[in-house]
């Protein structure tokens, strides 16, 4: 017989815990499962990604702390065996009810928690995360602070890695904005203080009279702030491109992708420039970097906060010639989607 999972997410708009579930919602085994998706808002780019016959249950609320009764009101209406969550905002929210439920819970952490949340009450409300039957993490660094900062026992989490995978495109043109006489560096993220683009800027302005270019993809709070200090330091060697929906033809043709986040759950963007053959010069942070990286092979991994001698590591980076094949090979070998697939298909299949 086989076994009914409900998923749940906010909505559909294009970021990483949105493409992963995307992923897993595709390729589950449809053998053995049936699918359904609660949506707290049925929007999103994302959407005309899942396959038609999912059935998606639209909640019609924008704020994730008014849902938590129309979700158990659906869990209770739906029976399912399995309700996967993969929101850490809508995790906290059901964690406490979960003694009352017959039901396997899951959930897929997107974070390093202990520097992710620093409101107090939220904090306060991880105290029911052991509530869940497992805890999926991304890398070692959420699992370890899972286990040290959380005191989540080890056989609650299980560790699965984002797949390296792209959703279907047409021909990849050059961006038009791209110079040809310059190095062109790639970053995109959330203009958040957690991604680190102030320290970008500062690794910039040490770098200006080099012939090179920074374009930075996304928008977020702190975008104006970041602006002004572009203005401030009299910069025009960083453009702000705002927010693309599929960036891809940008990472195909950068020189160099760049990660300067102060941690990461687990960096979906430099799984996705290993796809293109592209390296990438990470901040020395948490959330996976040294399981994706292997210095001088597909990109490099240094501490941000000493401008010098990152701005040395990158120069160099650029001077060196690396092998888009091999890099490319590392991250589609070592992050298959298909393994990753399996992981979860066991999950569901045994827990």
């Amino acid at each position: 017989m086989k076994r009914t999972i409900l998923m749940i997410m906010p909505n559909l708009h294009i970021g990483g815990a949105e493409k992963n579930l995307c992923f897993i919602i595709n390729n589950l085994d449809i053998n053995n499962f049936i699918v359904k998706l609660i949506l707290l808002s049925k929007e999103g780019e994302l959407l005309k990604f899942i396959i038609p016959d999912i059935e998606i249950i639209d909640l019609g609320i924008n704020r994730i702390r008014y849902s938590i009764f129309k979700i158990f009101n659906f869990i209770n209406l739906l029976k399912p065996d399995i309700v996967f969550c993969n929101y850490s905002e809508l995790n906290i929210l059901i964690a406490p009810f979960i003694i009352f439920y017959n039901i396997k819970f899951i959930a897929r952490e997107t974070n390093i928690v202990s520097k992710h949340v620093n409101n107090k009450f939220i904090r306060f409300l991880y105290i029911f995360y052991s509530n869940f039957d497992k805890i999926i993490v991304q890398s070692n660094d959420m699992q370890n602070d899972l286990k040290n900062n959380l005191k989540i026992r080890d056989n609650k989490i299980i560790k699965i890695n984002n797949p390296a995978f792209i959703f279907k495109h047409t021909k990849l043109s050059k961006p038009v904005c791209f110079f040809k006489n310059k190095k062109n560096i790639l970053s995109i993220g959330n203009l958040h203080f957690r991604k680190g683009y102030d320290y970008a800027i500062k690794i910039f302005e040490y770098l200006k009279y080099y012939n090179i270019h920074l374009f930075i993809i996304g928008d977020g709070p702190e975008r104006k702030k970041l602006f002004d200090l572009c203005d401030v330091l009299k910069l025009n060697n960083i453009t702000f491109l705002g927010f693309i929906k599929h960036p891809y033809s940008y990472i195909k043709y950068a020189d160099l992708f760049l990660l300067p986040s102060r941690y990461e759950g687990f960096p979906n963007v430099v799984l996705e420039a290993g796809f293109f053959g592209i390296p990438s010069l990470c901040n020395n942070c948490k959330g996976g970097i040294n399981e994706i990286i292997i210095n001088n092979i597909n990109g490099y991994i240094s501490n941000i906060c000493d401008v010098g001698i990152f701005s040395n590591v990158l120069i160099n980076m650029l001077n060196k010639k690396f092998n888009k094949k091999i890099i490319k090979s590392i991250i589609l070998n070592k992050f298959n989607y298909n393994t990753i697939i399996n992981k979860y298909n066991n999950l569901f299949n045994n827990i």
